[in-house]
Formats: C-alpha cells, sequence, structure tokens
C-alpha cells in the first residue's frame, strides 16, 4: 500500500513539474490601475495557490479557537461534577 502511494506522489510530482516547464510564458496581471506584474504563468498560478491556501486556514482559525474553549470549558465542568456523568444505577427489588 505505502508503494502505491509513493507512486501516485511520484505520478503526480512528476504532472506538476511538467505543467511548471510547459508554462514558462510570461502574464501580465493587472492589479490595479497603472500597476502591472508580468511573471511566469506557472509562478502567477503557484502564487495565487498559496494565497488561497492561506486566508482558508485563516477563515478557520476562529472556529478552531472556539471549539477549543468549548473543550476546555467542558473538561473543566466534567472536573468539577464527575457524579453528574455517571448515571444512578437504581437498586433491584
Amino acid at each position: 500500500m505505502t508503494a502505491l502511494t509513493w507512486a501516485i506522489r511520484a505520478i503526480i510530482f512528476v504532472f506538476l513539474v511538467v505543467f511548471a516547464t510547459q508554462n514558462t510564458d510570461p502574464a501580465s496581471l493587472r492589479l490595479l490601475p497603472g500597476i502591472v506584474w508580468q511573471t511566469p504563468l506557472v509562478i502567477a498560478l503557484l502564487v495565487f495557490f498559496v494565497g488561497g491556501v492561506i486566508l482558508g486556514a485563516l477563515s478557520l482559525l476562529g472556529v478552531i479557537f472556539r471549539q477549543r474553549r468549548e473543550i476546555s470549558r467542558l473538561k473543566s465542568e466534567a472536573v468539577q461534577k464527575p457524579a453528574l456523568l455517571t448515571p444512578e444505577v437504581p437498586p433491584n427489588a
């Protein structure tokens, strides 16, 4: 199974290297009026991909911190009130 995983990774890597070498034509990006950024197409794609990954990770930070706060609150409640977590078993008649 590990050999299959490494083979798939190698195929993807080779595909990306071929893609990068085939797309070296300069691309002009007009960001703002009067500002033109000229770079190879593959570099522009890489920059925008990395920017998207960073923005996606930043958008999750609020959720992650909220969940950590709730987990710590629940842990402290569990330590303070252990009797509430174990159900009482009624005695058999």
